[in-house]
């Protein structure tokens, strides 16, 4: 293995034939010879450096056969019970190792969308590029053989912010010369770019790095889940809080929060012993290819055990500080405001059960959501999660900001309503209601702001901003309704190709007791569907027609519409230019497929405009399967197929021999 093999590192491997099997050491034994072919069986110990293998035979006083397709690829085994990612139920190694597409969760809390994923690796170039990336990383070969470093290693290339990686991360909303992380369908057009070029490519965001780590790390043997956190926090100060700054009107302050919660992130989970940590740190663990943050002067993430982050032991590596703030961090509200040209705060609130909500991965087996949320933390409030907070406060910086001076309780409530979602083209309603319970007279004065921000927390534009003074007098109930046409939106939304919420934010200060409120809610927008026909079966080399059909149900027009398809052993991605959709208007595209592959197949397709991104997948059958016997370990073989050598399972090799040997 490598450029310049060694026995002492075990990269050159020298085997006779022995009789005894060994778990541990490289072993050869004879099966059987027919005339001038032997027939050889080659064992691997189970902890093999993972890595491109490069095979030369010597039979007698022949001089050493290099055969022309020699490459032999060793990956880690989940099928071994002595390998460190060994997984024990069939159900779960053929969703977590063998399954190649499935599903990445986005939008919010309260409007989880299902983004199809092929994750293609079992694809042409795939393992050639895992293994490029191996290589790249330059991990010692024993160090090859730990599903830890190599998951780590991995964490930090598929981004390429330090080393040329896969991907450039890109949260502008500005993509020219690349593609947006939206166009997206799967991991395989990312991999086989990067690998036939060894160029980054452009563009990716969280759901992008993830999925493609997730391809990773399957590719090499290692059981992997994508893995997304629905407000998910990015505590930069490790105070397990996240700070808002909020103006008067109810505007957020940019350049005093630097902490954020996204409305999504999304991770890769590995599956693996920690022979590095104490016991009973073993199964998943949390690994991060979005760079974020630096970690050992690199942006890497992980592996962190998921039992560590439930339990708060923070002090365990790998990065299990940082993904426990992801996961259970508070947010705290802070009214800021000139005071003789002095800024003041004013804490206005903490919340502590809004960060870390439906933790969610597709289920085993099926094409359902599964929350993980109990895996990452206990329940909220119980004693058990105090206890696990307490822990993990103990090991980080988590004193308590200023505190509001005691003012006399008012009994007023504040609360908006509104929908979970909103038409595209459609005006944003909500109300602003305030209960009133005391029997005294209040005068409140409200501030409201309505802003497009990326699903980041970046704020992209000020919709809209109410500010009104009420007074309480002989009213229970106060409702100041908030109303903004869609033009305040549909301009901001065609400067920024991205995934974007609106988010309301409400001040109430009342002015007799200087009491002071705070609530803010999300809303995501909501798209027509997109449509794709195929037929129910299909077989092997015959043709036939998958249609993609979308309708513009919007009050607006849909400006520069591009459809990306992809059909993994169908067909490979391609993208057509639909230009402008007019309200009403209909497109139909058909592709003529054909299957080159048995099985069940998933068909993607996303529709993306100036205004909105949308997907849609479909499974079609191709009932014909074979099974194929591979006797030669050459890389034409291996490309694209399941039948890989795994560590400590043998190969079998077909040799000619002399008659004399």
């Amino acid at each position: 293995m490598g450029k310049a093999p060694r026995k002492s590192n075990e990269t050159l491997v020298v085997m006779k034939l022995r009789g005894q099997k060994e778990l541990h050491r490289w072993q050869m034994a004879l099966l059987g010879v027919n005339g001038k072919e032997c027939l050889l069986s080659v064992s691997s110990p189970v902890d093999t450096a993972v890595g491109k293998y490069f095979l030369s035979v010597k039979s007698g006083a022949d001089p050493v056969h290099t055969p022309e397709n020699n490459t032999i690829y060793f990956i880690f085994n989940p099928w071994c019970e002595g390998d460190t990612v060994f997984m024990a139920g069939d159900k779960e190694r053929s969703e977590y190792v063998l399954n190649d597409t499935g599903y990445i969760y986005v939008g919010s809390k309260d409007k989880i969308h299902a983004r199809p994923w092929n994750y293609g690796q079992f694809e042409e170039d795939i393992l050639d590029a895992c293994m490029f990336l191996l290589d790249k990383s330059n991990l010692k070969p024993r160090d090859r053989k730990n599903p830890v470093i190599v998951s780590r290693a991995m964490s930090a290339l598929v981004n390429a912010n330090d080393d040329c990686g896969v991907l450039l991360a890109n949260w502008s909303g500005m993509y020219k010369g690349g593609t947006s992380p939206l166009a997206w369908t799967g991991s395989t057009p990312i991999l086989q770019q990067y690998f036939r070029t060894q160029k980054t490519v452009l563009y990716g965001q969280c759901w992008v790095f993830a999925g493609v780590l997730t391809t990773v790390m399957r590719s090499l043997g290692v059981p992997s889940r994508t893995v997304t956190n629905f407000a998910s926090a990015h505590d930069t100060e490790q105070n397990l809080r996240v700070d808002v700054y909020l103006n008067e009107k109810g505007q957020k302050i940019e350049d005093l929060t630097t902490d954020s919660i996204w409305n999504f992130h999304v991770w890769t989970d590995v599956w693996m012993t920690r022979p590095d940590l104490p016991q009973g740190y073993e199964g998943w663990q949390a690994v991060d290819a979005t760079p974020q943050e630096i970690s050992q002067g690199v942006f890497q993430c992980g592996p962190a055990p998921l039992k560590a982050i439930r339990q708060g032991d923070v002090y365990l590596t790998y990065d299990t500080k940082f993904i426990f703030a992801e996961v259970n961090a508070d947010k705290v509200f802070w009214l800021v405001k000139e005071v003789n040209g002095v800024s003041e705060m004013t804490k206005l609130r903490e919340e502590t059960l809004v960060i870390g909500r439906s933790i969610s991965t597709k289920a085993v087996g099926s094409n359902t959501r599964e929350d993980i949320t109990a895996q990452y933390k206990f329940t909220e409030g119980s004693p058990e999660e105090r206890k696990a907070m307490e822990k993990a406060c103990s090991y980080l910086s988590c004193e308590d900001g200023p505190e509001a001076a005691p003012t006399e309780e008012a009994n007023i409530e504040l609360k908006i309503q509104a929908g979970e979602a909103v038409w595209l083209g459609d005006p944003i309603r909500m109300s602003v209601i305030i209960n009133n319970s005391s029997a005294r007279s209040w005068t409140i004065k409200l501030g409201a702001t309505c802003e497009l921000q990326l699903y980041t927390g970046k704020v992209v534009a000020v919709l809209g901003s109410v500010s009104e003074t009420v007074a309480t007098a002989g009213k229970p109930v106060i409702e100041v309704p908030v109303h903004l046409e869609a033009s305040s939106y549909v301009g901001s939304l065609a400067s920024v190709d991205d995934e974007v919420i609106v988010q309301g934010h409400v001040i109430a200060a009342i002015e007799e007791t200087e009491e002071k409120f705070s609530e803010e809610v999300t809303l995501t927008f909501q798209y027509p569907p997109l449509r794709v026909e195929v037929p129910e079966t299909v077989k092997i080399g015959q043709n036939f027609t998958c249609a993609f059909i979308f309708k513009n149900t919007l009050s607006i027009p849909l400006e520069n519409c591009k459809l990306h398809v992809e059909g993994l052993g169908i067909f490979m991605l391609e993208t057509f230019d639909q230009g402008d959709v007019l309200p009403g208007g209909i497109f139909k595209c058909r592709i003529i497929c054909t299957p080159k592959k048995a099985g069940k197949k998933t068909i993607i397709a996303k529709l993306n405009s100036i205004q909105f991104s949308q997907s849609a997948s479909i499974r079609c059958c191709l009932p014909l399967r074979f099974d194929l016997e591979i006797f030669w370990s050459s890389q034409e073989a291996f490309r694209g197929k399941r039948d890989v050598p795994r560590s400590g399972q043998q190969l079998r090799i077909p040799l000619l021999v002399n008659q004399a040997d």
